[in-house]
């Protein structure tokens, strides 16, 4: 018996079934792609590392969401968040900037302490000049590199150096600075290159994969400053269920220990 073939109607028929069932199972698709929550991260450059472990464990516990960092000064993060770039989370170096936002009314609810940190004089590994003290840093010809004023190290820095010297050393001191970067990372990368003295910095920028380079001198406590680092979600934030369980997780226990495993005080 002779098999008739199908009319023409009746394979276009079909072959728009197929396109149009094909275009669904495209949009289901896309339809779980968009469950997929971004949450953006504005934090101070001390941050980085510890940071960028508390985002994979993060992600490897909620798997619907992805962290996209943006580290930076304090002061320069603060600045773009005024100017509209938009986020979610902003965790400063200090409350100075923090307290900025609050008053441009741009904060979700007031900032969290998550956790402390202390300064140090950061030499070259060798330690070429035989520092010491703070005081060692007002010798002649000493090259000194302190971040830009206003950031929130500069501005920990000088507490720290009106509280331990002398007027007419503190002259001396700013004398012998020969550069002043925008962020604390690229003062200990001055450091580290040995293309500077000493610099003042946190304890944890001296991290594992420049702990070879850098030498921290320490700074007494009774001179030193506390830095406080808070954070808090942005008004403009689009993921605000996500970024209040990122800010809870920061300051849960598993949280809290990354932070101190690089070297950060506990949260107050």
């Amino acid at each position: 018996m002779k098999l008739k073939s199908s009319p023409p109607y009746q394979s276009l028929a079909i072959c728009l079934s197929v396109l149009i069932f094909s275009l669904a199972l495209v949009s289901c698709s896309g339809e779980v792609n968009k469950e997929t929550t971004e949450l953006t991260v504005f934090a101070a450059s001390s941050l980085t590392n510890a940071f960028e472990e508390l985002g994979e464990r993060f992600e490897k516990d909620n798997p619907s969401v992805t962290i996209i960092f943006n580290f930076g000064s304090s002061s320069q993060l603060a600045a773009q968040i005024i100017e509209g770039v938009p986020g979610d989370i902003f965790a400063s170096a200090n409350e100075t900037q923090m307290e900025i936002l609050f008053q441009e009314g741009l904060l979700n609810g007031s900032g969290k302490t998550i956790c402390t940190n202390t300064l140090v004089i950061g030499v070259p590994s060798n330690n070429p000049s035989g520092i010491t003290q703070l005081s060692d840093l007002t010798t002649a010809g000493l090259r000194v590199v302190l971040a830009a004023p206003q950031t929130p190290i500069r501005e920990y820095s000088d507490q720290v150096i009106k509280s331990t010297l002398q007027p007419g050393d503190q002259t001396l001191l700013y004398k012998n600075v020969v550069s002043e970067e925008p962020n604390v990372r690229q003062v200990v990368t001055k450091i580290a290159l040995g293309e500077v003295d000493a610099g003042i910095i946190y304890r944890t920028d001296i991290t594992p994969d420049i702990k070879s380079l850098v030498t921290a001198v320490p700074i007494p406590l009774q001179n030193n400053v506390p830095a406080r680092y808070p954070v808090a979600i942005l008004n403009g934030s689009s993921s605000i269920e996500a970024a209040e369980d990122f800010i809870q997780f920061i300051l849960g226990e598993d949280g809290q220990n990354i932070l101190q495993n690089w070297g950060f005080g506990p949260k107050p």
